[in-house]
């Protein structure tokens, strides 16, 4: 089997976001979730037995139906010139794959597969925000930090009810986002429902380039000494490099712990979760990757641990999700760092591109994500040790109250493996 690597995903930026083939051939398949590509033989499909069966659903699967829709549409709709063939099987694959009734399981036609591409080859547009189709509703993960979308308040949390006065009620996510993208320097005005308020919110975003920074770092000084501030807004090509260079500027001595700061972190590559809380732990698990069927992937810990004794607190909020909660699940289960924040997105599923004819292509799910203890992250995400909130107006002052709990923790508390805190670390 090829292993290849792909880019990174963050859900579904709201940026400037072929293989043929024939039944019995090989289709190639992205992880979404960035851990790999595969190229995996797709001749046979699973009986609910767990047993694999070759099958034809030709001969199995009765669709007289479909046809005669299709003949009686063709002699009695009144606007023939409507009846367009591709747009048709486009519509009659969708309503398939949707039924389903998982939202991260969907069809997408060529103009929303080169949306798509175009968001994971880092051509950034827009308003820079990462959506997701959560109880049928377009959701607000994240606004990306910076962006257009977080200056004009853009919340964690928030529904999209339309886009430009446009309901977008029972629409496909990527259709939601080809209408918010756009060049930039042009406006976009979204009604949003608040959880937190009773009447809609209208927010008009200038759409703008989007920069993202993969970390950010800084050297915080209390009354006792230091702790190590960095910030990881995503996990990229170069992320987990980047954070060890930050982590190792930071001083050497008089270092009370590190604050990880994993907040509006959308996700990305599954090795930089591996990778990340590599750097904290000397051994033991970091996610199970369970399938339909074979036995479950088990990802341990590398071996590489820099810091595996320093006090550790990790901040979590509603836009933590998919790697982000990889990794602080498995900090958390290790008990190896303090989560505090905010119950995290609940991103624990892994899906796949296949790619069809004509620039088609199909995003599956494959497998779910299970934490060290065995918590599906799909069901409820990671619920912080210490629950702190931040409210929008603390935000946009720039009062950050988690990090400051965060802080406090750290200077006034026994680290999480329980040794007395020295300045260098812990002492068992």
């Amino acid at each position: 089997m090829k292993i290849l690597r792909t880019p990174p995903l963050i859900f579904l930026p709201l940026i400037a976001l072929a293989l043929g083939w024939h039944l019995g051939a090989s289709y190639q398949m992205k992880h979404l979730t960035g851990e790999q590509q595969r190229i995996v033989e797709l001749f046979s499909i699973s009986s609910g037995s767990g047993q694999t069966v070759k099958t034809d659903p030709e001969k199995e699967v009765d669709i007289t139906l479909f046809w005669s829709v299709w003949r009686l549409l063709s002699k009695h709709y009144i606007e023939p010139e409507k009846l367009e063939t591709k747009s048709m099987v486009f519509g009659a694959v969708s309503g398939m794959v949707s039924a389903i009734g998982d939202p991260y399981t969907l069809f997408m036609t060529p103009q929303d597969t080169k949306i798509f591409e175009s968001a994971l080859s880092g051509t950034l547009e827009g308003i820079g925000a990462q959506l997701d189709l959560k109880d049928r509703q377009v959701l607000v993960v994240a606004p990306i930090k910076g962006s257009p979308a977080e200056k004009a308040g853009l919340q964690p949390k928030d529904l999209i009810v339309s886009v430009d006065g446009k309901s977008v009620e029972g629409m496909a996510l990527e259709n939601v986002v080809s209408m918010i993208r756009g060049p930039k320097g042009t406006f976009v005005t979204l009604e949003v429902k608040r959880a937190s308020t009773v009447a809609m919110i209208t927010i008009t975003v200038v759409r703008d380039a989007i920069h993202i920074p993969s970390v950010e770092s800084k050297v915080i000084a209390t009354a006792t000494g230091s702790i190590g501030y960095v910030a990881l807004n995503q996990f990229g090509d170069d992320s987990v490099a980047e954070l060890k260079k930050a982590i190792s500027s930071f001083p050497k001595e008089g270092l009370k712990g590190v604050v990880l700061d994993l907040r509006f972190n959308g996700g990305g590559y599954l090795e930089g979760a591996v990778d990340l809380v590599s750097m904290f732990l000397e051994v033991g698990d970091v996610v199970t990757v369970e399938h339909r069927e074979n036995e479950p992937e088990i990802h341990r810990v590398t071996g590489s641990s820099i810091l595996p004794d320093m006090p550790l607190v990790v901040l979590i909020n509603g836009g933590s999700a998919s790697a982000s909660e990889i990794a602080a699940g498995a900090l958390q289960d290790h008990k190896r760092a303090k989560i505090i924040g905010t119950q995290s997105f609940g991103k624990g599923t892994v899906q796949e591109i296949i790619e069809l004819p004509g620039g088609s292509s199909l995003r599956v799910t494959v497998a779910h994500w299970l934490t060290p203890a065995g918590q599906d992250l799909g069901k409820k995400g990671v619920t912080p040790d210490i629950v702190v909130d931040r409210t929008v107006e603390q935000y946009q002052s720039g009062y950050d109250p988690q990090l400051l709990a965060a802080e406090v923790w750290l200077t006034e508390h026994e680290d999480v493996s329980g040794g007395k805190k020295t300045a260098t670390g812990s002492v068992k």
